[in-house]
């Protein structure tokens, strides 16, 4: 039967357009300001008992708030606007403490009922509704350090290859480092050999009694190359942090300020203080071997004399450990790390593959070491923040180094192994994105945090999307009066096509910038020639002298591989400007690819089905077109 549709795609249609307008419902709902808590550090817990510590604060402080929630991710506290929510935040870090991340938020005001379905709002880029602002301070000083400890450990292992005795190699922590021998004859020799290799150092001769010293001090060149890389890779791991974190479906902007600084913005995420705590986060891993039994040990951590070649260590449930000082391997050479869970203890684990060198490295070890034990050191540095008697904020680096599990080598393995003995699931999805990610060439500390306003300003902003509505009205009326009850039923597949859209961005997460804005307008338009290529093709059928129902078949049957031929094309374009694209390109090829896809459905299947109903199976003697 001409122009009908099985009833199963007619109810296929309408589940389709009733969740994407259940999806979509959420972004006409607004955000409040709000403040987020999380815990961030290992034994902090963020629960009901923190939740009351929160509002008795606040009400200490005779702040009004609109609500304090727990959540997934925290405690979520919205108020009821900008100023008490800054003000808010400031003495939440105040009295609460380290060991919880607290960072301004833009929260959805979507009803409860809505979040119960996963029901949330697209995120909206910075150059539409602002988001959260961060100032970091590279700590060039660790930077340099880090370079001088490498070259220290390089000429060791040159003097050694070339079996040139020395007393000591060793660094001050500044940009320079000491070789000490115990003849002239001595230095000389391996001052002929550090200089042809070490390029980057200028040498100088200093005596001192009976220790003949040879100082290498950092060029001026390499000194600021060791800044700048440590820069330009801070910014990258940074970016690889964000993309981990939110899917790649945030569109950060990360700008380098000055030689130490690097500006991060963020477009209104829902989870900053997630954000906060990643970007300032140094955690990693090392593997080392077990050195001495626990006995041993125990009356090293009582004595204090720890035996040479050896380093002590605590377990997480704080007994004593000792290790070789030799590393195996750091997280420096993972290449992938998935957080999981153990199936034989139920516990979080982190399943690890390693590049070629750490995995051939590993493997040498594990085949010469089975049955011995092999411990994991968890290794993480955070910024700690104080306030003195005088109200002067004291800034502190904390390193914690611990072991997580200690196990014995059952077999030999090389690039892929588990590690276990993390507290829970969301430490293990935490060192998972760090190990993914990449370590930072320094450490680096958040200086500055505020909320940003629109990049565009708020009259540009209104002034395009008032661009838009006006456009999109020009169009639906421009249909309906050239295609009468053709054009009505066009004007309902556009606004179904929007909402569909709208949806689809909500349920990805991703963030609506002005491009993407621009991509969806586009989308619309070709939307609208979809159905100007039917509607012509079943104008020329009538005109041929075909029945009606004829007329209608064809036109759709016949119009269809144009429109798909012309959509095809158009994806292939916005593909390409995903892939090579970045920042508001990547948004306008995302909403673009949506658009198609949307608009093919609504275009073709949606209108057809509205036409079915609308005209099929009956007799009709005109037709309104």
């Amino acid at each position: 039967m001409l122009n009908q549709y099985p009833r199963w795609k007619y109810i296929a249609i309408i589940l389709t357009l009733l969740t994407a307008l259940l999806y979509a419902l959420p972004n006409i709902f607004g955000e409040d300001p709000a403040v987020q808590i999380a815990a961030s550090a290992r034994g902090i817990t963020v629960d009901t008992e923190t939740l009351q510590r929160v509002e008795k604060i606040l009400t200490a402080h005779q702040l009004k708030w609109k609500k304090a929630a727990l959540t997934d991710k925290g405690i979520l506290v919205r108020f009821f606007d900008e100023d008490t929510q800054i003000t808010g935040r400031d003495i939440l870090g105040k009295t609460l403490g380290n060991g919880y991340a607290i960072a301004l938020n833009l929260a959805p005001a979507t009803p409860e009922w809505l979040l119960q379905l996963n029901a949330k709002p697209m995120y909206l880029g910075l150059d539409l509704r602002g988001g959260v602002y961060f100032l970091m301070e590279v700590d060039m000083r660790t930077a340099i350090k880090k370079t001088m400890q490498s070259f220290v450990s390089d000429i060791r292992s040159l003097l050694q290859k070339n079996k040139l005795k020395y007393l000591a190699v060793l660094t001050s922590g500044g940009n320079d480092l000491e070789l000490r021998f115990k003849s002239e004859q001595q230095r000389a020799s391996a001052h002929e050999i550090v200089k042809r290799e070490f390029r980057q150092l200028t040498f100088s001769f200093k005596d001192n009694g009976r220790i003949f010293s040879l100082y290498g001090k950092l060029s001026e060149k390499e000194l600021t190359d060791t800044k700048r890389f440590a820069l330009e890779q801070n910014i990258t791991t940074l970016r690889k942090r964000i993309d981990e974190k939110f899917n790649g479906l945030v569109e950060p902007i990360i700008q380098q300020q000055g030689d130490s600084r690097i500006i991060i913005q963020l477009p209104g995420i829902q989870d900053t203080a997630g954000a906060k705590d990643i970007l300032g986060a140094t955690a990693t891993l090392e593997y080392r071997a077990k050195a001495k039994t626990d006995t041993e040990a125990r009356q090293a951590a009582q004595t204090g004399r720890v035996p040479p070649g050896t380093e002590l260590y605590q377990r997480r449930d704080g007994s004593p450990i000792l290790l070789k000082k030799r590393v195996i391997v750091t997280g420096d050479h993972v290449t992938n790390a998935q957080a999981g869970i153990d199936p034989d203890t139920g516990g979080a684990m982190v399943s690890v593959r390693l590049d070629g060198y750490g995995g051939k490295r590993m493997g040498n070890f594990t085949k010469k070491n089975i049955g011995k034990v092999m411990a994991v050191v968890y290794i993480e540095t955070r910024i700690e923040t104080d306030t003195d008697e005088q109200g002067k904020v004291i800034k502190r680096k904390k390193t914690t180094k611990e072991v997580i599990s200690d196990a014995v080598i059952r077999g030999h393995f090389t690039n892929r192994f588990q590690t276990t003995g993390l507290d829970s699931v969301q430490e293990a999805n935490t060192l998972s994105l760090l190990l993914r990610a990449g370590a930072l060439a320094a450490p680096v500390e958040i200086i500055e945090e505020r909320t940003i306003g629109p990049s565009l300003g708020k009259a540009n902003i209104d002034q395009g999307i008032n661009s838009v509505i006006l456009g999109f009205i020009l169009v639906l009326i421009f249909m309906l009066y050239w295609y009468r009850s053709f054009g009505l039923i066009a004007n309902i597949a556009l606004g179904l096509n929007l909402v569909i859209i709208v949806a689809v961005l909500s349920i990805l997460q991703a963030t609506l910038t002005l491009p993407g804005i621009a991509g969806i307008v586009l989308t619309v338009g070709m939307a609208v020639d979809a159905n100007v290529l039917i509607f012509e093709r079943i104008r020329e059928e009538l005109r041929a002298g075909n029945s009606i129902q004829n007329s209608i078949h064809e036109g759709y049957a016949k119009a269809l591989s144009t429109i798909a031929d012309a959509n095809v094309t158009t994806l292939i374009a916005a593909f390409v400007l995903f892939v090579v694209g970045t920042g508001p390109i990547k948004g306008f090829a995302v909403t673009l690819s949506i658009g198609i896809a949307t608009s093919m459905f609504t275009a073709i299947v949606v209108s057809r089905a509205i036409v079915n109903i609308w005209y099929g199976n009956k007799k009709i003697e005109t037709l309104s077109i």
